[in-house]
């Protein structure tokens, strides 16, 4: 008898054979000759399919987590949307839309996605070899690649005007999260906001900056695009010289400010420390980062940002950051239901740690700002 994969999140064990199953509903091209787990699987459950013989390809195989992601047929169907508008200006472009872009293998009946007898979503794309991925950007010229891959992603994008369905509802919008906030200061359901007056003041005292921001957002000065929502470097794949080849983990693709995908890299790329370091000394936004993959990025995408989305691009990584800040903070005093911790303390360390790289943000700022107008009109020239 095969061993059952005990999966993050706690789903009911899978056994190989019972994946051998879930897999052959899909289109694949060759015979299945092994799936193995791959990755530690914190969001989805993720597989690689094997085939046998070197010219059958393989594929990444998926259960999708159905406890973040509401509407998986939404999500699939984004995805679809997205790779079939990449592929297009691949093609216009000579490159190669197999390996530059990620290829969805349908189910044997031409659906996105495979729904098994216990409600669980699967779904599989070509799995693409001889490549090179990284979990930190630990130099500029590693973050100026992943400036321009994200940059690239965003300017083939920038010219799709099909809506995609809102998989995420309520993700990066600040004004959805003070009500949240203010709904959890409010019932206090643990106990802890007694011993949280500074922490709190942290949020507090920067509620009108960031509500400033996001009306600009909310009333159409910043323009909406597709973006990509989870930017850090280990979505990117490059290629054995080190160039980029394509941007992956599509799961959260949907329609806002192309700004939230600059913080959010800014916020993962130029700490130089850790998200929950405990040690607040090591903690600092790190300015030659921020530069080269800011230069990276203007490069892909001058052509296309409007002057609104030029000025708030710096401000976009305070943004990010802050709000981190208020949604680990609000996940500790709510009792941790959302984020998974390590001990009872976790999620005010996280706190304390993403303060203090939002403060460095903000020490930092002018120059920061700087930069992005210098840069901007250099390459306007």
């Amino acid at each position: 008898m095969h061993k059952p994969y005990y999966l993050y999140p706690i789903y009911r064990p899978i056994m190989t054979d019972n994946l051998i199953a879930i897999a052959s509903k899909f289109s694949i091209e060759g015979k299945i000759a092994d799936i193995k787990p791959l990755g530690e699987g914190f969001i989805n459950d993720t597989f690689i399919v094997k085939t046998e013989g070197d010219k059958d390809p393989d594929y990444l195989f998926q259960r999708k987590n159905k406890n973040i992601f509401k509407d998986v047929p939404g999500m699939m169907g984004n995805i679809q949307k997205v790779t079939d508008h990449l592929k297009a200006k691949i093609t216009a472009a000579g490159g190669d839309i197999m390996r530059e872009a990620l290829t969805v293998t349908p189910t044997n009946n031409g659906e996105l996605y495979y729904k098994d007898e216990e409600g669980d979503f699967w779904a599989m794309c070509l799995f693409i070899k001889d490549n090179l991925t990284y979990e930190a950007a630990d130099s500029p010229e590693l973050a100026y690649s992943g400036g321009k891959g994200i940059g690239k992603f965003q300017s083939m994008l920038s010219d799709m005007k099909e809506p995609l369905v809102d998989i995420l509802p309520g993700f990066h919008n600040i004004r959805f999260r003070f009500s949240q906030w203010d709904e959890i200061l409010k019932n206090d359901p643990v106990g802890r906001k007694k011993d949280l007056s500074k922490e709190i003041a942290w949020v507090e005292d920067r509620r009108e900056e960031m509500l400033e921001f996001w009306t600009l957002v909310e009333s159409g000065t910043i323009p909406t695009r597709v973006t990509h929502n989870d930017t850090k470097i280990n979505n990117i794949l490059f290629d054995k010289k080190g160039d980029v080849l394509c941007v992956i983990d599509l799961d959260t693709v949907l329609n806002s400010t192309v700004l939230n995908d600059f913080g959010d890299a800014m916020r993962s790329y130029t700490n130089t420390g850790l998200e929950d370091d405990e040690n607040l000394d090591n903690v600092n936004m790190d300015m030659e980062i921020f530069k080269a993959y800011t230069k990276g990025y203007l490069e892909e995408t001058i052509s296309f940002l409007s002057p609104p989305e030029l000025e708030y691009l710096a401000f976009s990584a305070k943004y990010i950051t802050y709000e981190q800040v208020l949604r680990f903070l609000m996940d500790y005093i709510d009792g941790d239901n959302y984020y998974k911790i390590k001990s009872l303390e976790h999620n005010l360390i996280r706190t304390q740690a993403q303060y203090k790289l939002l403060t460095s943000m903000e020490e930092q700022f002018d120059e920061m700002k700087g930069f992005v107008e210098q840069y901007s009109k250099q390459l306007s020239l």
